[in-house]
């Protein structure tokens, strides 16, 4: 991998996009430390808040500093997200702009941004309502000043987004994706940084505890890695000669990842484990605080009930994701075929067996990933942002294998035309 990106930096025209990226998430880490006018931010700790702590996680921890990109572009993946389950045969117009080519994709991401416009406001009113009402953070504590502070977090993510599109047109990667690595790599020095002071700045036996925490941290990273590129490959036989860049007998695989619902089930599992305490939290604030005891994470009953939604979710998006009719159907327009299993209906059948099994190993990973930052919180005493394990690891792990793969594909553009120039 060293090796790549120094032939990487070679290249002139790959080194001009690299600095270009570096320069946009340099304007982004810059507005992170840009507070809204009118806001106390002394005082706020999101640890006790998982909902709030992973739309921090995707802003990159600025919604603790309640800066003009708060929100980061979690409205947008969240916008995303519903587009894309909408149009898997839920909105007839939407499953068909999916079916259009580039042309539909450019309509269904228009449709996105305009609902991420919306989940901003409405996010933005949401953070600005519960924080204010824990901490005092506003000092015009009116519909006025919650809808100034959501239409300026709005207006940040606007911009986020624009500059990710800066990076994909003009840089490398996917601009969106890169900002929120960038977001969760910032944090890590302030992570390292606070369970070196509860190691060795108070037991005597710090130094081996943070080495400890050091290795174990690494040896999750190589975890996460190995979950994320494994993948089952199922045979595929080509009977025709008519299919493009085919002939007679010709073998390929269809690859099923162990993990292809990546860290979108986490998500949507502190989503609904929060929704009941955030319309509370508008309604009544008391019932709010008995019922934000109950839900807690640090509860073994919650922990087993988090893990099991997770499960759930992990299998029904993945069914979402990889559709093993649509696959049948595909493998049949092609003239391929599984050797052993009969075209249409066994095809079908046996593409969902295999990716069921394997979708128990990524759902055990994924409930591993998720519920261990609570599990050694509970043992060791560090705070949940700063234990071993959770989502950002997974984010942070899929962002850097998609980027290298890029560079190294552009790499390998150049050379092939490098080649044929000779």
């Amino acid at each position: 991998m060293i090796s790549s990106f120094i032939e990487v930096f070679k290249n002139k025209d790959t080194r001009a996009k690299i600095l270009f990226t570096m320069g946009m998430l340099l304007v982004y880490r810059l507005g992170c430390a840009l507070v809204v006018p009118g806001i106390d931010n002394s005082m706020i700790n999101l640890s006790g808040n998982t909902i709030l702590n992973m739309m921090s996680l995707l802003g990159g921890g600025a919604i603790s500093q309640m800066s003009v990109f708060a929100l980061g572009v979690g409205p947008y993946i969240t916008a995303s997200i519903i587009i894309q389950l909408l149009s898997m045969d839920v909105i007839p117009y939407l499953t068909e702009l999916a079916k259009e080519g580039n042309k539909g994709r450019q309509k269904m991401d228009r449709y996105t941004r305009y609902l991420a416009v919306v989940m901003s406001l409405v996010q933005g009113y949401f953070i600005t309502r519960t924080l204010n009402a824990t901490y005092s953070i506003i000092e015009n504590d009116s519909f006025a000043g919650y809808a100034y502070v959501s239409i300026m977090f709005t207006a940040g993510t606007m911009f986020l987004l624009w500059i990710g599109d800066r990076i994909t047109a003009k840089g490398i990667g996917n601009g969106t994706s890169l900002i929120i690595f960038s977001g969760i790599v910032a944090n890590l020095p302030y992570t390292f940084r606070m369970v070196f002071a509860s190691t060795v700045g108070t037991q005597s036996a710090g130094w081996l505890l943070f080495t400890i925490y050091l290795v174990m941290y690494l040896l999750i990273i190589v975890l996460v890695t190995v979950m994320q590129l494994a993948e089952r490959r199922i045979p595929i036989q080509y009977t025709s000669s008519s299919v493009q860049n085919r002939t007679k007998g010709d073998m390929n695989h269809l690859p099923l990842k162990v993990n292809s619902a990546s860290v979108i089930p986490v998500i949507f599992s502190s989503a609904l484990l929060q929704a009941p305490q955030i319309i509370l939290s508008w309604i009544n604030y008391d019932l709010y605080d008995k019922w934000s005891k109950i839900l807690n994470l640090t509860h073994p009953y919650m922990i087993v009930f988090y893990a099991l939604l997770i499960t759930l979710f992990t299998f029904f998006y993945t069914n979402l994701e990889v559709d093993p009719s649509k696959i049948s159907e595909r493998l049949s327009k092609q003239n391929g075929y599984i050797p052993g299993v009969r075209p249409g209906k066994e095809t079908r059948e046996y593409i969902s067996n295999v990716l069921n099994r394997i979708t128990v190993l990524g759902a055990i990973f994924l409930v591993f990933i998720a519920v261990l930052p609570y599990i050694v919180s509970g043992v060791s005493g560090l705070p949940t942002s700063a234990a071993l394990g959770g989502t950002g690891i997974i984010i942070v792990v899929g962002i850097a294998i998609e980027t290298h793969k890029g560079l190294v594909s552009q790499l390998t553009q150049k050379s092939y035309k490098g080649f044929i120039g000779r």
